[in-house]
């Protein structure tokens, strides 16, 4: 499995330009591409909605190099309701803890060199307080999930991950697909698992000729596949092809091949500036309060 790669992590957010503050501003991370769609995503990439809608991907380095995060924004939601899901990202960076204090983010000091802060919408962020790595400063992502062992069994033995360490008194567990990635934490919580309207995805790739391999396993494991195995599209740039699983716990997985994902993910100069564009023009908030009333809330 050392082919598989970990990508990104889907963040639905209601307010994009404090979004875009947190993680240009106080993280530190850069805008490596914008797109806007008109209709919602055949693989619900933007969630459960029809609109108009837009992905932007920001990380500290390219997506071949680095695990980033995906930040979609229905026009007409402006706000989601979070569950307990989405246990938190942890990130090395002495950088983003000083700009933190810098710009008055809130900062909750729990332990010595480690801070947690949360982006706009509630997403928990845990910060190392040491000089940000050469390599990629995400180190995991945390997960919920109420049966370990259940969960181990579908990640490991299905989804082909390492198991890397195993904390017995914490009832956590750290796996990945290589020592060089950001890894998945699970952390059982002794309760089910409610993913509220903000529920996010974990996005992993591999390569393209194993994606219906891992859709055959999954239905003959009878295990969930939220999309079967379909093309996507965005304008102007490569088509991939994903398969959307969900885990015991329903956390929703999507595998992407790789080959076509290199050349969607490819840096795009003009990302910054499409975003500040897209964040100009959008009118929604004004066409709300001209008309006396407020963005859904999912």
């Amino acid at each position: 499995m050392a082919l598989r790669r970990a990508l990104h992590f889907v963040f639905k957010v209601g307010d994009r330009a404090k979004t875009a503050t947190f993680y240009r501003d106080v993280l530190g991370m850069k805008i490596l591409r914008h797109e806007e769609f008109e209709e919602g995503c055949k693989a619900t990439c933007n969630g459960p909605y029809d609109g108009k809608w837009s992905k932007t991907m920001v990380g500290f380095g390219p997506e071949d190099q680095c695990f980033v995060a995906e930040l979609t924004y229905n026009y007409g939601v402006g706000e989601y309701r979070l569950g307990n899901d989405f246990l938190g990202l942890t990130l090395q960076s002495s950088k983003a803890v000083s700009n933190a204090k810098h710009m008055g983010w809130p900062l909750t000091k729990l332990e010595e060199d480690l801070y947690l802060t949360h982006a706009p919408g509630g997403y928990p962020f845990y910060l190392i307080d040491k000089e940000q790595p050469l390599s990629d400063p995400v180190q995991k992502v945390c997960l919920a999930v109420s049966d370990l062992q259940r969960s181990i069994h579908y990640w490991s033995t299905l989804l082909g991950m390492e198991i890397m360490d195993r904390n017995e008194q914490k009832k956590t567990v750290l796996m990945g697909y290589a020592d060089t990635q950001c890894k998945l934490e699970l952390h059982d919580i002794c309760e089910s698992v409610d993913h509220g309207t903000a529920f996010g995805r974990i996005a992993f790739s591999c390569p393209r000729d194993q994606l219906a391999n891992l859709e055959g396993l999954m239905k003959k494991e009878n295990q969930k596949i939220l999309t079967p195995l379909v093309s996507l599209d965005t304008p102007g740039k490569a088509t991939v092809e994903v398969v959307i699983l969900a885990d015991p716990d329903n956390h929703e997985i999507c595998f992407v091949g790789d080959e076509a994902f290199r050349q969607l993910s490819k840096v795009d100069p003009q990302g910054n500036e499409l975003l500040n564009k897209a964040m100009a023009e959008d009118k929604s908030e004004e066409w709300f309060a001209k008309h006396n009333r407020q963005k859904a809330a999912a």
